[in-house]
């Protein structure tokens, strides 16, 4: 084998996109997977985005990244979800065709000129003078790199259970695999175990649809990638709600004593917020139903995912307790539902580059790291991909902070907080939420994925085509006013008081009753700038209708960050004994030897570091 600048291994959703970034930024890169028709395979929903997971996909598009457009193309369904709140907290969230999204994924890397493929499984990584110098497999071959990406996922050591049965695997279908991380282990790191879980597969010929209710997608704005206006969805699909009842959990219950959850054979931990059904019965005992989404896996098959219903009882259990769900009392399972145990490094062993502290060159990314969900996984894989480029080339890391991006605030959590369970992002772990909006990312992102050579001309382009255009409709908005006579009927209707004078169009959008899209008279005046009114796209419209109505939220927030950003910059020296300043608690000298912050902001973050210590970290630091 010829000599790569980057060897990634793994071809899941972090192992793609840290595979084209690199590649599509320059570097010669290796792919290794053990089967190359699972490439970006949908191991659990077939979906992509939701609440705050949708703001990272819009981020990885902006940078330069492939998850959005493989998105778009391969969608069966667009929601914007949480749009009866604030802008925030928008985020879009879309139902894919499973099939075609790892078929598309596999399309775009193989139309990448310098990304190669292997299939094989690795088994050891190859180590110089504590740097990452290329990788061994299963076949005895060895693969020498520049630097090395491990993006496993579930696969290390992975163990799957379903009920009293035990199956090793990485997936199911798939076999597990062995050596890395025990290989890692022996030289220092830190290995840990987790758990997550998946629902069973169900015959859609088989559910009665007229006793569940309807989930349609949405009318306009069907798109994920900052490329796409819109993308037309031949074969729209519906979701549909479907609920547990009494007896349901009662079937359930009858089976903790088999469960491996329950009887002590599952010992890791599993994701908080998406629990199996054997734990929320537990825990919500009180509940006599729970929500569940039966979504379809495609446009042309019959099966279909149990969203909300992931389980490792035994399969009578499952199948008894399924067919007692309202519209499915006639279901045929494809395959029951599992749990899968797998190893994963506690993420304070790496940078944020991601790169490891120990060995470098090698990068860890996705589950690896203690997370669970595809874009999460995509986003460190994407930013593995793109340092590992620049570092190989000796450019400076790319690191994005709290106040730039979601990406920046998952990275920053994992590599200063660590992790106990999976982390899943929520908008409620960012600061700056209306900073990081899902219609933003590109505004916020874009220009970074240029300059790094990852955005393409015609992106840069485009972005900054359409805040021209933004930035023009505020203007006029701003500087245009209306007569009493022109839109005090208009005010009537929308229900909000009337003009007694001449007033601005912008002082009347701040109103709550007044949607930009009310004033589509008013702004016919800008029309030749745009071709006509139809050129406003909504995408531009909404955002410049959230550019003012939310202003002053926006400029508080900047500033804050602003004040926060300046601990950012304060560097605190690598070499520092922390063991020896014992004005520092116990606890913080533990954490920040264990962590080695690289800021004072970073190591003001560190969960067991008061203010306190802080403040005897700048004393000692001089400031």
């Amino acid at each position: 084998m010829n000599k790569y600048d980057v060897i990634v291994i793994g071809a899941g959703h972090a192992g793609c996109e840290a595979a084209a970034a690199a590649a599509n930024m320059g570097s010669k890169v290796m792919l290794i997977t053990m089967d190359m028709t699972k490439i970006a395979e949908m191991s659990c929903n077939p979906a992509m985005g939701g609440i705050a997971k949708g703001q990272i996909i819009r981020e990885i598009d902006a940078l330069g990244g492939l998850s959005g457009v493989v998105t778009d193309e391969t969608m069966i369904q667009f929601r914007m979800l949480n749009k009866s709140k604030g802008p925030a907290m928008w985020s879009p969230r879309a139902q894919n065709d499973r099939i075609k999204f790892s078929k598309m994924w596999r399309e775009k890397l193989e139309s990448i000129e310098k990304l190669d493929f292997w299939q094989d499984t690795v088994n050891k990584i190859l180590i110089e003078n504590g740097k990452a110098v290329g990788v061994k497999t299963n076949l005895e071959i060895k693969i020498k790199g520049k630097s090395v990406i491990i993006t496993s996922g579930t696969f290390m050591n992975g163990l799957m259970h379903v009920g009293k049965v035990q199956k090793e695997g990485g997936r199911e279908s798939q076999p597990a695999s062995y050596g890395l991380s025990d290989q890692l282990k022996n030289i220092g790191f830190e290995v840990g175990r987790m758990k997550t879980g998946t629902p069973a597969r169900i015959d859609g010929r088989s559910i009665d649809f007229s006793k569940l209710k309807e989930q349609k997608g949405d009318d306009e704005g069907k798109c994920f990638s900052f490329m796409n206006d819109e993308v037309e969805i031949k074969n729209e699909k519906s979701c549909f709600i479907a609920y547990t009842s009494r007896e349901v959990h009662d079937i359930l219950e009858s089976g903790l004593d088999e469960s491996p959850m329950y009887d002590g054979t599952i010992k890791s931990t599993g994701p908080r917020y998406c629990p199996s059904i054997e734990s929320k019965i537990v825990t919500f005992s009180e509940k006599d139903k729970h929500q569940l989404f039966i979504e379809p896996e495609g446009e042309n098959t019959i099966e279909y995912y149990i969203n909300g219903f992931s389980s490792s009882l035994p399969l009578k259990v499952q199948y008894n307790a399924i067919r007692k769900i309202k519209g499915l009392e006639k279901a045929k399972i494809f395959r029951p539902g599992y749990a899968i145990e797998y190893d994963y490094f506690p993420p304070t062993q790496i940078k944020h580059t991601l790169e490891t502290k120990k060995i470098k060159n090698l990068y860890f990314a996705g589950q690896v790291n203690g997370t669970t969900g595809y874009e999460e996984a995509g986003a460190q894989g994407l930013m593995a991909g793109i340092n590992a480029h620049l570092k190989i080339n000796k450019k400076n890391e790319l690191i994005l902070n709290r106040n730039e991006a979601y990406i920046g605030v998952l990275i920053d959590d994992l590599v200063t907080k660590g992790v106990d369970e999976p982390y899943r992002m929520f908008t409620s772990r960012a600061e700056y939420r209306i900073l990081l909006r899902q219609d933003n990312a590109d505004e916020r992102l874009t220009e970074i994925g240029y300059k790094i050579g990852l955005a393409s001309e015609e992106r840069i382009k485009r972005k900054r085509k359409k805040y021209d255009k933004r930035n023009k409709i505020i203007d006029f908005l701003k500087k245009e006013s209306v007569n009493p006579g022109e839109i005090n009927g208009k005010l009537e209707n929308l229900g909000t008081a009337i003009i007694k004078r001449r007033k601005k169009i912008y002082e009347i959008l701040l109103r709550p009753q007044v949607s930009i899209y009310d004033l589509e008279d008013e702004l016919a005046k800008v029309r030749n700038e745009f071709d006509g009114i139809k050129e406003m796209k909504s995408e531009i419209l909404e955002s410049a209708e959230i550019e003012i109505k939310y202003a002053g939220y926006i400029e508080r927030e900047k500033k804050i960050a602003e004040k926060i950003m300046r601990l950012e910059k304060i560097k605190i020296k690598i070499n520092i004994k922390y063991e020896k300043i014992l004005s520092i608690s116990t606890e913080g000298r533990q954490k920040l030897e264990k962590i080695r912050p690289k800021t004072i902001g970073q190591a003001s973050r560190i969960s067991g570091v008061s203010p306190s210590d802080v403040n005897v970290l700048l004393i000692y630091m001089g400031r």
